[in-house]
């Protein structure tokens, strides 16, 4: 079958080539030229494991390859609308020109009986309106909506083994035809029995947003009960180990510490209470907005804690931060609450140095002010405080009695809760995590 996937960011490049993988034809269409190019030379323009790899291989088959010109994308069957939805500057709505962009653009190669299936995750309402938009331009072309799970870090993984395929559909028998398209589409993934999910438009849209606001509840959940932790003396780790054995609430999200960051999360709980309140639903989501501030706080508070164990003053002080993507296994550093941390220390005086295994180029580009070098030994060097801000795993792997020669104090603070506490004390560090009891 042949496929076009509009917009080749990280969803869609990621989505191409695994569709490659699976045996279709597919043509990747993005605006940037730098970033086709690159991708058609196999090189991928974000950090994910394992998708270069794949990249290279679905390249060398001939079944994929990446272009600026939409006519190259005529004549496929299915066309995935993979564009991103940032927040609107000074808003909490989702910015949507580049999803109209998109579908205004298919309206130039689309043809009766094909399919537009968006993957985007866009605010409630917005597919039916793309629907009418098509279907009153192009009669007989179809709009599907069939939103993505992706975790970055797991993204190859999740989109060739999802845990579920969730098909927005039109009803009757442009509905009927949709399935059967995307059925084929993921033949692979159906064959191996992964559950499906058939419903409307507005239902598949919500089911993502839905998803991460929970998953969003979750981690601003165990945080608040991070700061209830502090103000007792109890330990946030062994209360989340002890909640976590009910299998109604499972251990899964319950790690306290610096919270949630990214261009998923963050934006898209905000772009939801924004969206209830278009639809006069705004109360019911008014939680969000106490979720939003708790994950926040966190922030605030791991500079509060920094300035505490450097002895209740920043100024001069050398202070390395590890880690500054917003999560391990990958270079994303939107609303990172890493570097969020790093700028604010290095505001109130700190000389901050900041490292991270993947996201340096991007922290050089997007955050200048900042000193990056390239390994954890360079930024503590003569520290006075280091803090563990991404829980990569070769931070959890440092040996700390080596890690202590470096440094000029042995004082460390673990904003993912991602260290062995024993093996850092035993070993001479003053050990401070949001949510425990100092060592």
């Amino acid at each position: 079958m042949k496929i076009a996937v509009i917009g080749c960011g990280y969803l869609g490049a990621v989505h191409a080539a695994s569709m490659a993988e699976i045996g279709h034809d597919v043509v990747g269409i993005d605006v940037d030229q730098p970033k086709i190019d690159s991708l058609n030379q196999a090189r991928a323009p974000f950090y994910e494991p394992g998708f270069e790899d794949l990249l290279g291989t679905s390249l060398a088959s001939g079944r994929l390859r990446f272009s600026t010109a939409m006519a190259d994308a005529a004549g496929s069957a299915v066309y995935f609308v993979c564009v991103g939805t940032p927040q609107k500057r000074g808003e909490y709505a989702a910015d949507l020109r580049y999803v109209e962009a998109a579908a205004e653009s298919l309206l130039e190669v689309l043809a009766p009986g094909e399919l537009v299936a968006g993957k985007s995750t866009v605010p409630v309402g917005t597919a039916a309106r793309l629907a009418e938009l098509i279907e009153g331009k192009v009669p007989g072309a179809i709009l599907a909506w069939n939103p993505e799970f992706l975790r970055e870090g797991f993204a190859v993984q999740d989109t060739l083994h999802p845990d579920r395929l969730v098909y927005g559909l039109p009803a009757g028998a442009p509905g009927e035809t949709a399935r059967a398209l995307l059925d084929e589409v993921y033949a692979p993934i159906v064959a191996a029995q992964t559950p499906q999910v058939v419903t409307d438009y507005a239902t598949a849209e919500m089911v993502k947003t839905a998803a991460n606001s929970f998953l969003a509840t979750k981690i601003s959940f165990i945080n608040a009960m991070a700061e209830l932790c502090e103000a007792t003396g109890a330990d946030v780790k062994q209360l989340a180990d002890a909640i976590g054995h009910d299998d109604r609430i499972g251990r899964k999200f319950l790690n306290a510490g610096l919270g949630f960051g990214g261009g998923c999360l963050p934006k898209d709980i905000r772009a939801f209470m924004a969206r209830a309140g278009e639809l006069g639903a705004d109360q019911a989501l008014t939680f969000l907005r106490e979720v939003d501030n708790i994950n926040m706080r966190r922030r605030i508070r791991m500079v509060d804690l920094a300035r505490e164990v450097c002895d209740g003053s920043l100024v001069g002080k050398r202070v390395a931060v590890l880690g500054a993507a917003f999560k391990p296994n990958s270079d994303d550093i939107r609303d990172s609450p890493a570097l969020n941390v790093a700028a604010q220390l290095q505001l109130q005086g700190a000389v901050v140095r900041v490292t991270d295994p993947a996201a340096n180029e991007n922290i050089k580009r997007s955050w200048p002010q900042l000193d990056v070098v390239d390994t954890a030994e360079q930024a503590a060097e003569r520290a006075d405080a280091v803090l563990v801000l991404t829980e990569w795993q070769e931070y959890r792997d440092l040996d700390p009695a080596v890690f202590g020669s470096v440094v000029k104090q042995k004082r460390v603070l673990d904003g993912r809760n991602a260290l062995d506490r024993e093996a850092w004390t035993a070993a001479g560090w003053s050990y401070r995590a949001l949510g425990r009891r100092a060592g």
